[in-house]
């Protein structure tokens, strides 16, 4: 007799299963591409290229994993972590649904809501995404109209402003060395910029994480 999985079961092994089909066809598509046009790449240089940034990388999806998880619940992360973009549109669109929920990410009710919120992001992220290839060309001269070219600077800053500001107004104490430390980084240290964002939120989270257990043990929390 069949036995029948629990939810948190199901989204374990359906979770491993397309994580794995997806980490297995990202790593063919490239050969595949150099098998059928005869033009493999010079490996020794491949190699050479990978040692000098896999290190990074490595540690950045280590510490991405142990930062999202408590954040998006365990179906949310593996459905963003074969969708991508975490940190400016799953994480924000998961965590906004969660707190109009008002459930937590920890809870079975809060992994549904994740989940969802997270897998209609990614159908309406896939459809924009059609549109704008369709319509690109008809659209260039209005998206390149320097009257819109502040707004489209200021997407991210207002996306994650907010958040910030509900999140800060209810924990505001302990929100306040994280702000200065982001700020303090980003005026000077010039080599980080928007690309760096994935790799500065991890780092933000262990920071407050641990300002938050310093706080609480000091009965300042």
């Amino acid at each position: 007799m069949k036995k029948n999985l629990s939810y948190m079961d199901s989204v374990h092994r359906y979770g491993k299963i397309w994580g794995i089909s997806i980490f297995v066809l990202i790593f063919l598509t490239p050969f595949v591409v150099s098998i059928i046009f005869s033009c493999l790449p010079d490996f020794k240089a491949l190699g050479q290229g990978l040692l000098a940034t896999l290190p990074m990388y490595w540690a950045v999806g280590i510490v991405e994993v142990f930062t999202y998880v408590p954040m998006l619940g365990a179906g949310g992360t593996y459905l963003s972590f074969v969708t991508g973009n975490i940190s400016n549109l799953k994480l924000p669109c998961a965590v906004d649904a969660m707190e109009r929920a008002n459930v937590k990410a920890s809870s079975e009710e809060g992994e549904v809501i994740s989940t969802i919120s997270i897998a209609v992001s990614s159908i309406v992220t896939t459809l924009v995404i059609l549109l704008g290839v369709i319509l690109i060309i008809p659209l260039t001269p209005i998206l390149e109209s320097p009257v819109l070219d502040p707004a489209f600077n200021m997407i991210l800053p207002a996306l994650f402003g907010g958040l910030a500001v509900v999140f800060i107004s209810k924990n505001a104490k302990l929100s306040v060395l994280p702000i200065i430390l982001m700020l303090v980084l980003f005026i000077f240290v010039p080599a980080l910029n928007a690309s760096t964002v994935g790799i500065m939120v991890p780092v933000g989270v262990l920071f407050t994480v641990a300002v938050a257990r310093i706080m609480y043990k000091k009965g300042m929390l």
